[in-house]
């Protein structure tokens, strides 16, 4: 498949990165920059830094640095380190991303690879929904749209209600469930319940020095976070978000529509209904172990 990962890299977000490059299912033709773990400028830098360790030609592009309705957000530098990397200082990419803001790039690969695109927005849906809004048939030409987002049957971690990608711009969310593209949303109820601890990292650095070892550098400041909370390990949201698009027998999914909270208490949730129009499938249920096996696996495959 040829696909764009949408990004606010973010730790996670460099293990999904890597991950997908490790696939050979998987042409990664772009890296499209959001706010969210941390600042749109941020993230356009720490892009540049994956591709270069990466040694391929993926195009970036800088995409959009707020809620789409102009609602408030912030950067969450406890939990992903201040310049996204955990501990480690500001990457210094020799590259710089395109000229092309990353909507109109979406709008223009999605044209030129109709039926073929599968984007995966793995941090809040704006440059998706302003994608949408400005080109009515970016729904119809993108294959599938694979979303990191969203809780149905488990608990929020921003508020009980809600997931972080979803709230951060639940406007934009709403317009991407209603906008008729075929949609698979792995949430908290699948991500939540996997698990990668300091010595899976550390010997996934003995596996693959490179990229095993840069993940397990950036790692180490995300999985205390995660201990602090009493968990064993770091969940694999971004990661887990690939791996269901290309081992869906690896899942359990629901269909229906997804409402999301637009107002109040329980801003960002998202309520799975009966289907009614939408093209919306969600993950609820894993072979928790066997997905992070996968991922590692393919870390692994890279060196």
């Amino acid at each position: 498949m040829k696909a764009i990962i949408d990004t606010d890299p973010g730790v996670d977000d460099a293990m999904a990165i890597f991950y997908a490059a490790s696939c050979p299912e998987i042409e990664l033709i772009g890296l499209t920059s959001v706010y969210g773990n941390i600042p749109v400028e941020m993230g356009t830098r720490n892009a540049l830094h994956l591709v270069e360790m990466l040694d391929r030609p993926i195009p970036v592009a800088q995409g959009l640095p707020k809620p789409l309705r102009g609602r408030h957000w912030e950067p969450v530098h406890w939990i992903h380190g201040e310049q996204g990397f955990g501990a480690l200082p500001a990457p210094a990419p020799k590259g710089r991303a395109v000229d092309s803001p990353a909507v109109d790039f979406l709008i223009d690969q999605a044209k030129r690879h109709k039926g073929e695109l599968v984007v995966f927005p793995i941090g809040p849906l704006t440059n998706i929904a302003a994608a949408i809004e400005r080109d009515p048939e970016f729904a119809k030409n993108v294959a599938r749209i694979v979303i990191m987002g969203g809780v149905v049957h488990a608990r929020g971690n921003v508020t009980p209600f809600a997931e972080a990608n979803i709230y951060n711009d639940p406007d934009a969310a709403q317009i991407v469930f209603n906008s008729g593209a075929e949609i698979l949303l792995v949430g908290l109820d699948v991500t939540d319940r996997t698990s990668v601890t300091k010595e899976n990292f550390a010997a996934l650095a003995r596996r693959a020095p490179k990229f095993g070892g840069f993940l397990a550098a950036i790692s180490d400041f995300y999985i205390d976070v995660y201990l602090g909370r009493g968990a064993k390990g770091c969940s694999l949201h971004d990661p887990a978000t690939v791996i269901a698009a290309l081992r869906p027998e690896l899942f359990r999914i629901e269909e229906g529509d997804v409402e999301v909270g637009l107002d109040g208490e329980k801003l960002g949730q998202t309520v799975l209904k009966p289907r009614n129009g939408q093209k919306t499938r969600v993950c609820v249920a894993a072979d928790y172990d066997r997905v992070v096996e996968v991922f590692l696996d393919g870390i692994a495959t890279l060196g």
